[in-house]
């Protein structure tokens, strides 16, 4: 069984460790010396400064040896467990859990649980409480003169280490699970930027196509001028006028091509941008789909509905794509969409007469990654990371967003409003 479970998510950032582990080692240091000399405290001065030194000795490999930026998950471990060591060693040589810097034992797990695997860290805390259990009943005394007046009662005594503990695992089981939330959030938000970069990179390719129609009007306009002329003078030639016909045909071909690809009023264009309403963004997703999906669509229009032109966006498309996409692939046979709009709001709700989303998952719609915990309804539903995608588009442009079941027909409902002063902004 592998032990250590390694991503590319958890690792540890090599310089920003190297500077904490120095800032530990300096406060060591200076701890264990103004100790010994200005308080005149006595202990094993020279086994707590070997300690230390081990501290120092394995900073300096990290810095002149170990050549990555990033320690990976196992790495990482072996380096937070030396840690644990090194500190576990002072206080065993100072009055054991009884030292007022005991505390400092549950940091290292608790740094390791927001930036390791589950395991590493789990790992990390059961090494920690052992460590705390053994420095509760194995210890050298605390240093003279502290040892000579410091007692106290069985029961406060036996609290320090049990506090510690819950301590401890009270502190790793929130940086866990936020961990986790940040990682699947930066995960999908990745997956986001890169789906966006793809839609950017085909209305760049669109750009482009444009530009080079504009740029090759000209020379077509000549080869076809000369075309005409060859047909005039071998018109008594069959075959060579069967060629120069069929040279014809296909250079009036490339006409209507370029004549598509540059801005003419009379062609639509489907590679540049213009102004559409939010009715023009619904009925273009949706002929998309409805070439696609057996599934019936249908569109209804508020009787007092206000249009407003707005420029076309790649954000908005997506955004409304994978709703009605969501609404699509749940639905049984119908989806539904309504446009409202009047003088202040336009809204779009998009209901499906689909089963509707997951109780136990409806107060998290929105979250990446979230599964229904029943099993009836893990196979027939998602991951979230459309909505969430879709979501994150629409609300970047100023819209807001209500996901719940519907009760008319039972399906998801999902309620996409902006404000039309905000429209205009886009």
């Amino acid at each position: 069984m592998k032990f250590f479970e390694t991503s590319k998510y958890f690792s540890l950032k090599k310089s920003t460790y190297i500077n904490l582990r120095w800032i530990a080692t300096i406060g060591q240091l200076v701890t264990i010396n103004a100790v010994y000399f200005i308080f005149n405290f006595k202990f094993n001065f020279i086994f707590a400064n070997s300690i230390i030194l081990i501290g120092v000795l394995s900073n300096l490999y990290l810095i002149y040896v170990n050549q990555r930026t990033q320690l990976v998950d196992k790495i990482a471990f072996f380096y937070l467990l030396i840690d644990i060591s090194q500190l576990s060693c002072l206080i065993y040589l100072t009055g054991g859990i009884a030292n007022p810097f005991s505390i400092f034992l549950i940091i290292p797990s608790i740094f390791s649980s927001s930036n390791l695997g589950f395991r590493s860290n789990l790992a990390l805390v059961v090494i920690s409480t052992l460590i705390v259990i053994f420095l509760t009943f194995f210890y050298q005394p605390l240093p003279n003169p502290l040892n000579e007046h410091y007692h106290v009662s069985f029961y406060y005594y036996y609290s320090i280490p049990v506090s510690l503990i819950i301590a401890l695992f009270f502190l790793n089981y929130f940086a866990l699970t936020f961990g986790i939330e940040s990682r699947l959030r930066k995960e999908a938000l990745n997956k986001m930027e890169e789906i966006m970069s793809k839609e950017h990179e085909l209305l760049s390719l669109g750009g482009q196509a444009a530009a080079a129609a504009h740029s090759l009007g000209t020379p077509f306009s000549t080869i076809k001028i000369i075309a005409s002329d060859l047909l005039k003078q071998f018109s008594e030639d069959k075959e060579i006028k069967k060629d120069i016909e069929l040279l014809v045909s296909q250079i009036e071909r490339c006409g209507k091509i370029l004549k598509k690809l540059t801005l003419d009023p009379i062609v639509e264009d489907d590679f540049i941008d213009r102004d559409l309403t939010i009715a023009d963004y619904i009925n273009e997703i949706v002929k998309s789909f409805q070439k696609i999906s057996k599934k019936e669509f249908f569109v209804n229009y508020d009787q007092n509905f206000n249009s407003l032109d707005i420029t076309k966006s790649v954000e908005i498309v997506y955004g409304f794509r994978n709703f009605i996409e969501n609404a699509n692939k749940f639905s049984k046979s119908k989806v539904f969409i309504n446009i409202k709009s009047n003088i202040d709001f336009t809204e779009v709700i998009i209901v499906d007469d689909g089963e509707g989303y997951p109780k136990d998952v409806l107060g998290k719609i929105g979250e990446p990654y979230i599964k229904s915990f029943k099993s009836s309804e893990k196979s027939k539903s998602g991951l979230g990371l459309g909505i969430f995608i879709g979501k994150t588009l629409l609300e970047k442009n100023y819209a807001e967003i209500l996901c719940k079941n519907s009760k008319n027909m039972n399906g998801a409902e999902v309620s996409i409003k902006w404000k039309n002063k905000d429209l205009l902004k886009l």
